[in-house]
Parts: C-alpha cells; sequence; structure tokens
C-alpha cells in the first residue's frame, strides 16, 4: 500500500469511526424550563406530546413545573425560574406590560369559564347579583369573562364586589355559602356541580364567541425568546405534533388524557372539558397567524386587562405577540 492509500484508508477508518459516534452526540436533548396549568385546554398538547415522544423527537427535554392561575406562572417567568409557559388569558396580560413574548397558541376557550350562583341565597338571574359578591382570581380568564357577562346583561362591574382569590379558596368559599356566586374555570365547575346539588350555572364564555373570544398559549422569558428561537421552533413543531393527533382523534386522546394524567377526574368530565374550547390543526392557525385573527384576539383581552389595572401606555399585541416564528416552522 502506497502512502496515498494509507491516508485515504486511515482517513476512512476514521471518518466511519466519528459517523458511528454521532448518533450519541445527536441524543443530548436541550432542556426547557416549561410552566403549565392543569386544565384540558392548557396542558392537553403538552401531555399529549410527552406520551407520543413528540417534543423528545424534536430533541427536547421539557422540564415541567405545575401552577394554580396563570398569574403565578408569569411571576416565575419573570423571576428567571422558567424559560416558557403555557396559560389562559393572562397570555394577553403581562406581555402586554413588557414582560414575556408570546409565540404559540393553543387554543379558544370558548366555554372553559362560567359563572355558577347559588339559588338558595337568592340568585337566578344576573339582575340578583347586583350588591352581591362574586369569588373568583382577578386577572384571569374567569375574570375577563366575568367582566364581559355582565356588561352583556345590564350589570356594571362596580355594582358587584369581587372577592379577589386563587381558584381553588374561590370555589371553597362558594361551596361553604361564603359567596353566593363564584366565576370559574373548568374543571373546577365538577367540584361545584357535585359539592351544590342545588348550584346553577348561569352562563358560560361561550355566549360571547366570537365577540369576546379568550385564547391561550405560550410565551418565552424576554431574554429567552431572541437566543433560543430555535428551540422554540422545535417547541413548536412537537407541539403542532402533539396537537393535530388530538384534532384527527379526540376520542382517543382524551381517554389517554384521563389514563395517564387526569386519573381523579371521570371522563365524562374530560370531555366537557375539550369540547369547552375550540382546536384548529396547526395549518388553520397560520391562516389566523397571518390575517391579524390571532393577533386581535389577544387584544381583545388586553384592552380589558390594561383599562381594569388603570395602565395607559401599554405595549400592543402587534408587538408582543410574534406570528413569524410559527409561519415558518409550520410547513
Amino acid at each position: 500500500m502506497d502512502r496515498r492509500q494509507f491516508l485515504t484508508t486511515t482517513a476512512g477508518l476514521a471518518l466511519g469511526t466519528f459517523t458511528a459516534s454521532a448518533p450519541a452526540i445527536a441524543q443530548a436533548k436541550t432542556k426547557v424550563r416549561v410552566g403549565y396549568l392543569h386544565t384540558v385546554a392548557v396542558d392537553g398538547q403538552i401531555w399529549t406530546g410527552m406520551d407520543r415522544g413528540s417534543f423528545e423527537r424534536q430533541g427536547l427535554d421539557l422540564e415541567l413545573r405545575q401552577f394554580n392561575t396563570g398569574l403565578e406562572i408569569f411571576q416565575a417567568l419573570i423571576g428567571g425560574s422558567l424559560d416558557v409557559l403555557a396559560t389562559g388569558a393572562v397570555l394577553s396580560n403581562f406581555p402586554a406590560r413588557g414582560q414575556g413574548k408570546v409565540f404559540l397558541i393553543n387554543d379558544i376557550e370558548v366555554a372553559t369559564a362560567q359563572l355558577w350562583v347559588r339559588g338558595d341565597q337568592g340568585i337566578k338571574s344576573f339582575e340578583d347579583l347586583k350588591g352581591k359578591r362574586i369569588a373568583t382570581a382577578t386577572g384571569t380568564t374567569a375574570h375577563v369573562f366575568l367582566d364581559t357577562a355582565l356588561r352583556a346583561n345590564k350589570v356594571d362591574p362596580k355594582e358587584v364586589e369581587l372577592v379577589n382569590q386563587t381558584m381553588p379558596a374561590a370555589v371553597t368559599a362558594f361551596i361553604s355559602g361564603a359567596v353566593p356566586a363564584v366565576a370559574l374555570w373548568v374543571p373546577f365547575n365538577v367540584t361545584v356541580r357535585d359539592k351544590v346539588p342545588g348550584a346553577v350555572k348561569l352562563a358560560d364564555a361561550s355566549a360571547y364567541y366570537p365577540k369576546a373570544a379568550i385564547i391561550g398559549g405560550w410565551a418565552a422569558a424576554n431574554d429567552y425568546y431572541e437566543p433560543n428561537k430555535e428551540t422554540l421552533a422545535k417547541l413548536i413543531r412537537g407541539w403542532a405534533d402533539a396537537n393535530d393527533y388530538i384534532v384527527a382523534n379526540s376520542t382517543e386522546a382524551m381517554e389517554k388524557l384521563q389514563k395517564g394524567h387526569y386519573s381523579q377526574t371521570p371522563l365524562a368530565d374530560i370531555n366537557e372539558s375539550f369540547k369547552a374550547q375550540k382546536m384548529f390543526t396547526s395549518r388553520e392557525w397560520k391562516r389566523m397567524y397571518s390575517d391579524g385573527t390571532v393577533t386581535n384576539w389577544l387584544q381583545q383581552s388586553t384592552d380589558f386587562f390594561m383599562a381594569n389595572a388603570g395602565i395607559k401606555d401599554s405595549t400592543p399585541a402587534t408587538k408582543y405577540f410574534d406570528p413569524s416564528l410559527y409561519l415558518k416552522t409550520i410547513v
């Protein structure tokens, strides 16, 4: 063997050795710290994607952390303990204050927000709510819905007394009779229905769709978004696989979610929660990202939050929502 043959052969062996070891290197996963709410409208795609290996195939290792409200998740994001989060209407709140970048939408929460009242305390209509206490978690999906519902039924929100509590505490207050009404989100309706047989659902958000559509989705920390767009694109692709599976196989998907992640909740209630939201395929979302529909829906909720907080100089949805990453990723 001459020198040229020797060099070619040894180079080939070296290349073969490198190629053989390449898969081991490629298996290194990118960790992403994710905050979420444990409701089907928020974590349905997350758990479906985890179970299907959707995120793992994208080379991601999601470090999941559960919270009770979107307010708590954003506080963690702002504090630096999360990279991204998934939540409901609060998605339109903190980013409008310059805290977080919205890049992915989960669904429209058509009927996830509900208003329940106690007839045994004399509440049978919206008119009866005047001067009464209503428990809810202010600054959340339930609050946005409640404000819309009151105004639509000719009740000035100032004519009722809002009792601001965490949602578990608000529901407990209603069950105990401490308040005659509660604005909640599913699946807390199940607890109310089971614990207070005489409770009546006065309205849900579906009555005000699409005029007052409430959408939930994902936001990234300000300092995480720009330098990690490649990772976020992988997250979007993993999400799209899970999302489209749910849309195409909703019955099977809900059964798997119930068995694996909502075992304490009857399947009928999981299905009810699923029907309370409106999902679209990843490609259908592209049109709504492109034509401004999503941006307008976000702005509607933002207008409420900013008016409620007395903030006049806020960041519009056109600035805090970036549809370009999704549009480039989903083809």
